[in-house]
């Protein structure tokens, strides 16, 4: 019979065979849901459009990925700029710059869901992706050029230290000639005792004080040799004189005696004279310093130098931020090849670390966002209807109130006026009452005096 015939193919399915057709559908739960979780996408919204999830499942893959290559970096900068650092200490950092990385780029794609998100907005967050992929990207790129980097800062301290050699050779002379009025080696002058420079300077300036107190003993001892010629002459057994009953010398000779006695001692020409024996051998004494210095001062003066080029070479950074950028900054600019390769490298980093904003700019809308910002127009007229009808009762409430109190207005007012008009009527009562009763007594009064 006709009922008996089928309409459809025996090997065709029903029409509600076909779950994906059916909106929504089941939310999604396990490992591709928390990822997507972490992009801040909600499932009973994208069970309406399931052929997105593949899609929002790698971008969280994306987030997750680079927040690892973060850590990762951490560990590497921690790893090569502070060695001293222990293990757990530098796992511990790590982990919480991973939990940092991975909550800001969260934040960054879950904040470009939706159909209302504008082009500057991405903008920003792609700016904000880029500066935080070109912090991570720097100690990867270290460690990529290490042996180079290493080598670069080692050929550069070797010649700062070279350098510095060479200006203590050149500011310090083995003569031990003073350099200090050159401006180039004020920072670079040593002091090493037995200089012969210092030895001849010490030298003139002892000849020259035994000169000056040679001529001043030459000068009191010629003083006090007249005065002594003067005594010899006025005290000479020519000039003798007949007193107290024999020869005696004169009142002048004695005069001339006190005098050159008083003139030695207060002249203290012999206090001057040891000066200058003492000065004499201080000289021969710095004479012989001298001529030894030639031999002592060169392998002091080479200690010296030595020395401090050693304390130069201990005080040159090899490990900090600051040397190694200088350094990947040096092999860059030294070879072309080089310089392409850091700058692919940079581009290469930085693209992976802003690829959670990229991505947003290179999908477009997509349906799941359309929704979004549909579920985000329903909301916003929901909440308008609910402020309106929440105003609507509160007026309507409002009113009821009014009225109520209006009704109670006028009983309390018609109450008064009852109990005013009441009293009055009372109060009009008594009053007549009191008039007939003044009344009775006048005329009562009256009938007794008729």
């Amino acid at each position: 019979m006709a009922t008996d015939i089928s309409l459809r193919p025996a090997d065709s399915a029903r029409i509600d065979d076909d779950r994906g057709s059916v909106r929504p559908i089941s939310p999604a739960t396990g490992p591709a849901a928390r990822l997507r979780r972490l992009i801040g996408i909600r499932e009973e919204l994208l069970a309406w459009a399931p052929e997105e999830r593949t899609r929002y499942t790698w971008y969280g893959a994306i987030v997750l990925n680079t927040a690892l290559v973060g850590a990762l970096s951490m560990a590497l900068a921690l790893g090569s700029f502070r060695s001293d650092l222990p293990l757990p200490a530098v796992l511990a950092v790590a982990a919480v710059w991973f939990w940092v990385v991975l909550v800001m780029d969260s934040w960054l794609v879950s904040s470009t869901h939706g159909a209302g998100v504008k082009k500057w907005s991405l903008g920003l967050r792609l700016v904000l992706s880029v500066l935080l992929g070109l912090f991570i990207a720097e100690p990867i790129l270290f460690q990529i050029f290490d042996k180079e980097i290493r080598q670069e800062i080692a050929v550069g301290n070797d010649q700062k230290v070279a350098d510095y050699r060479g200006m203590l050779v050149a500011c310090n002379p083995t003569d031990g000639a003073s350099t200090a009025g050159r401006e180039e080696c004020r920072r670079y002058q040593l002091k090493v005792a037995g200089s012969p420079a210092e030895l001849s300077r010490q030298i003139a300036s002892n000849t020259s004080r035994t000169t000056d107190l040679q001529t001043q003993v030459k000068t009191l001892n010629d003083t006090l040799k007249d005065k002594m010629g003067t005594e010899q002459r006025l005290c000479g057994r020519n000039n003798w004189i007949w007193r107290g009953g024999g020869l005696d010398v004169t009142i002048t000779c004695e005069r001339a005696r006190a005098d050159s006695s008083s003139y030695r001692r207060t002249s203290k020409v012999g206090v001057y004279e040891k000066q200058l024996a003492a000065l004499r051998a201080e000289g021969q004494t710095l004479q012989g310093k001298k001529d030894k210095a030639a031999d002592t001062y060169q392998p002091l003066l080479q200690q010296a130098i030595n020395s401090k080029t050693r304390e130069r070479a201990a005080d040159l950074d090899t490990d900090g931020i600051l040397t190694r950028a200088h350094g990947l900054r040096e092999v860059a600019g030294s070879d072309g090849f080089a310089l392409f390769l850091t700058i692919v490298l940079h581009l290469l980093l930085v693209s992976f670390d802003a690829l959670p904003v990229l991505a947003k700019f290179m999908s477009g809308s997509t349906m799941y966002d359309t929704l979004l910002g549909a579920r985000f127009e329903a909301t916003r007229r929901l909440h308008t209807e609910e402020l309106q009808v929440r105003h609507e009762c509160a007026r309507m409430e409002h009113e009821a109130q009014r009225h109520h109190v209006e009704l109670d207005t006028n009983d309390r007012m018609q109450t008064l006026e009852h109990r005013y008009r009441t009293a009055q009527a009372e109060r009009t009562v008594r009053e007549r009452a009191e008039l007939d009763a003044r009344m009775e007594r006048i005329l009562g009064a009256r009938g007794l005096h008729a």
